[in-house]
């Protein structure tokens, strides 16, 4: 009788459940579900507007224009599923490594409330063509926004309140990059919506600020915050240095905080501006330097946790895309390389492998690696082995295509080609987008699936009471 071989190598299961509050981990839970959420209903989107590249005549109602659904698709996967995510990881980190309760879960539930409320409010009025103007990752209107501010401010109070009243007394690492990523960000919203500046070059000198700080100064120090609890934690080893994450954290706002002029090289702002932008878009090597080697050195020698484990994985591929994606934003900014790649597909390729092969696997290696732990309920494996090759297949396809058609595009302008040229030559590498979107999609539905397979079940009876409950 032939042996029966199983579908897939059986990875190892979870050794044990984390002694936390049942309320923070509902609490925790409800955010990465919300995140996953949003998740879908931006792949959604994004995936009828990577079709509709390859298809234009496909839908012709203002509801289903590129000009409407774009801005859903990177406000819904910018703001509700990457911040979600990120927020409900940090929601359970924090407290952890400060060994003390969350200051208050009822501000957490009711930031949660408003997140999803300003979310809900904004693309319903983008849906409806109801929004801030050309610029990029703002259009929604300050009411909005606004909103969406208060929900960070409230979460920014807890976590700092939580930090203060530590039961220790160093701050750890991690704790460094989130409090302070809440912090940047309040003030760079600020920035962006006050309008006594919003207007001819002021106004393009802000975007430039905003929309590279939201990820600079959001979403990577959160991640990369998240990344030094989770890896240690994982790898059960101590990070490989804690001097070069705090030489990482310095550079990192040292470096970062003037670069966003690099998107606008040869334009009309002053040329000195864009002379520091690209200065200091290669001062970023040393953060990213930094910070990927000391992940990778404290990977080394884990590699049976590569192969037992679907949480490393997805931290690994994190870590990888942030430094190749840091590289090509350094690149990009050279005035030689800018007129090749500026405006064209290649920037496409580079969000998303920065946005989607750093940010989004850091979160889903913290989530599978966390919630199991929190609730007890681990999804099947083989589900989650799908969903790593399915997303990691999909952001490899979907980068090199664009980065390979965004060259020849940049070539077709720069020798003269009529425009209609560059919309002809893409139409293949736009077919394979929507190829890779596919499976980037179909990776999101069994993510949502698998969150909803970790979801928490009832009370247990010997659940503590809430710590930290002081509103």
């Amino acid at each position: 009788m032939p042996v029966q071989r199983p579908l897939a190598v059986e990875k190892t299961h979870i050794d044990r459940i984390i002694d936390v509050d049942f309320h923070l981990t509902r609490l925790v839970y409800a955010y990465v579900a919300c995140a996953a959420g949003w998740l879908v209903f931006g792949s959604l989107v994004g995936e009828y507007v990577g079709i509709h590249l390859a298809f234009p005549d496909l839908g012709v109602h203002p509801f289903l224009s590129f000009g409407r659904l774009r801005p859903i698709h990177t406000n819904v996967v910018l703001w509700g599923w990457s911040s979600l995510g990120i927020i409900g990881l940090a929601l359970y980190v924090v407290p952890r490594t400060c060994q003390k309760g969350l200051a208050s879960t009822r501000l957490a539930w009711a930031s949660l409330w408003l997140l999803n409320a300003a979310l809900l409010a904004g693309t319903v009025l983008l849906a409806a063509g109801v929004n801030n103007g050309g610029q990029e990752y703002r259009e929604f209107i300050w009411p909005v926004m606004g909103t969406y501010a208060l929900g960070l401010l409230l979460l920014a109070g807890n976590l700092y309140r939580t930090v203060a009243r530590r039961s220790i007394t160093e701050i750890y690492i991690a704790n460094w990059y989130i409090v302070a990523a809440f912090l940047w960000t309040l003030a760079l919203v600020v920035t962006a919506y006050l309008p006594w500046y919003q207007n001819g070059l002021g106004e393009t000198v802000i975007q430039g600020y905003y929309m590279h700080q939201g990820v600079g100064m959001w979403f990577t120090p959160m991640v990369l915050g998240l990344t030094y609890y989770f890896l240690p934690k994982f790898l059960n080893k101590p990070i490989y240095s804690y001097s070069l994450g705090v030489l990482a954290f310095w550079t990192q706002l040292l470096f970062y905080t003037l670069i966003g002029a690099h998107h606008f090289v040869f334009s009309p702002i002053p040329w000195w501006l864009q002379t520091v932008a690209i200065i200091f878009s290669v001062g970023m090597f040393i953060p990213v330097v930094a910070g990927t080697g000391n992940f990778l050195l404290t990977m080394r020698g884990s590699r049976h946790a590569l192969v037992r484990s679907y949480t490393v994985p997805f931290l690994l591929v994190g870590i990888l895309f942030y430094f190749v994606g840091s590289g090509q934003g350094t690149v990009e900014a050279f005035r030689s390389l800018n007129p090749l790649w500026h405006f064209t597909n290649f920037t496409v390729a580079h969000s998303h492998m920065t946005m989607y092969g750093f940010v989004a696997f850091l979160i889903w290696g913290g989530i599978y690696g966390l919630l199991p732990r929190l609730t007890g309920q681990e999804p099947p494996h083989l589900l989650i082995g799908i969903h790593f090759w399915f997303a990691l297949v999909g952001i490899l396809i979907y980068g090199i295509s664009l980065m390979i058609g965004g060259t020849e595009q940049g070539e077709r302008w720069i020798a003269g080609a009529p425009f209609i040229d560059s919309v002809r030559l893409m139409a293949s590498y736009w077919l394979w987008r929507a190829v890779s979107g596919s499976l980037m999609l179909a990776a999101h539905l069994i993510f949502a699936y698998n969150t909803w397979r970790m979801r928490p079940q009832a009370l247990p009876a010997h659940t503590a009471e809430a710590a930290g409950e002081s509103a």
